[in-house]
C-alpha cells in the first residue's frame, strides 16, 4: 500500500507501539524525525534498520509525555546522536537528570501544547490529551495538503481533539485494551481503575468510535496503537475497529485500511 511513485507528502513507519514501548518515524526530504523513544537505544536503532534507516540521520525527536514507555531511550540517544529534542515545558520539568541523565541545554527545545511549528518542509501541530502525565500532548504532521496523526495515551477524545485531527490521511489510533479482558486480567484494581479512567487509555471500542468520528474523505489508513500485551488481543482489537466502521458504512476492505502494529517489529515505510 506504499505508493513509491508519489513524490509529495512524506514517509512514516510505526517502529513500535504498545505498553512496553512506543516510537514512530517520520521522514521528509529535509528531516528525519522520531516521535518518542520508549525502548532502549539499541532496540530503536535495530527497528530503524528494519526499514533501512540509520539512527545517525535522526535530527529531531518529539516527546509526547514523560512515561517510561515513551522516553526509555531518550537520554542515550540524545547523548550519542545529539539530535534536537522537543517537548512542552510541563514535560521538560519532569524529564530530570535522575530520569533521563544529562542532556545538553542546546538540544532542548520547547513545543507548547496547541502550537504549530514549521520544520522547513513539514508543519507539526501539537494538541493536548487526557492522560495521567504532567502535560501530555500528541501531534499532527502536515505536508503538501496531506497529514498523519498520532493519538494514543488518552482516556477519551474530546470534541476539541476531534476538530483538530479530523480528516487526516492516516492515523495511529489507540486500541489499548478490551474492557472485559482488563477487568478479568492480572493488574491490581487501582491500576485497572487508572486505565479505565478519563486519564487512562482508550479501549478497543472507544478507539473505534473515535476513529469513526475523525475519518474523512482523505482517510485511507488506521493503525491500531498502544495495544496492551496483557489486556487485549491483536485479533480482537482489529475486529472491533473493523466491525465498528462497517456498522457506520465505512468500507474497511477498499476505502479505509486497518493495520495492526507491533511492540517488537517495525511497520513498513509508508508514503502518505
Amino acid at each position: 500500500m506504499t505508493d513509491t511513485n508519489d513524490t509529495t507528502g512524506f514517509k512514516y513507519s510505526i517502529l513500535a507501539s504498545g505498553s512496553t514501548g512506543n516510537s514512530t518515524y517520520i521522514e521528509t526530504p529535509k528531516h528525519h524525525i522520531l516521535v518518542d523513544a520508549g525502548l532502549s537505544g539499541k532496540k530503536l536503532t535495530d527497528l530503524l534498520s528494519e526499514i533501512d534507516r540509520d539512527m545517525s540521520d535522526i535530527d529531531t525527536l518529539l516527546i509526547t509525555h514523560e512515561h517510561s514507555d515513551h522516553i526509555k531511550g531518550l537520554g542515550v540517544l540524545a547523548r550519542k546522536y545529539h539530535m534536537d529534542i522537543y517537548a512542552n515545558q510541563g514535560t521538560w520539568n519532569e524529564l530530570t537528570e535522575s530520569l533521563v541523565g544529562k542532556i545538553d541545554d542546546s538540544q532542548k527545545h520547547i513545543f507548547e501544547e496547541g502550537k504549530t511549528l514549521s520544520f522547513d518542509d513539514i508543519d507539526i501541530e501539537s494538541f493536548g490529551v487526557s492522560h495521567d502525565a504532567a502535560e501530555p500532548q500528541f501531534y499532527r504532521f502536515m505536508k503538501d495538503n496531506k497529514s498523519f496523526v498520532i493519538l494514543t495515551d488518552t482516556g477519551y477524545v474530546s470534541d476539541r481533539m476531534t476538530g483538530i485531527i479530523k480528516n487526516a490521511d492516516a492515523y495511529l489510533m489507540e486500541s489499548n485494551h478490551d474492557v472485559e479482558l482488563l477487568r478479568m486480567g492480572p493488574y491490581p484494581w487501582n491500576t485497572k481503575q487508572r486505565i479505565l479512567s478519563d486519564k487512562g487509555h482508550l479501549s478497543n471500542d472507544a478507539g473505534a468510535e473515535a476513529a469513526f468520528d475523525v475519518i474523512g474523505s482523505k482517510t485511507k489508513h488506521i493503525f491500531l496503537g498502544h495495544r496492551s500485551q496483557h489486556n487485549n488481543l491483536k485479533e480482537l482489537a482489529h475486529l472491533t475497529m473493523e466491525t465498528t466502521l462497517e456498522q457506520h458504512d465505512i468500507d474497511t476492505h477498499h476505502v479505509v485500511h486497518i493495520h495492526d502494529t507491533s511492540h517488537t517489529t517495525a511497520s513498513p515505510l509508508y508514503q502518505i
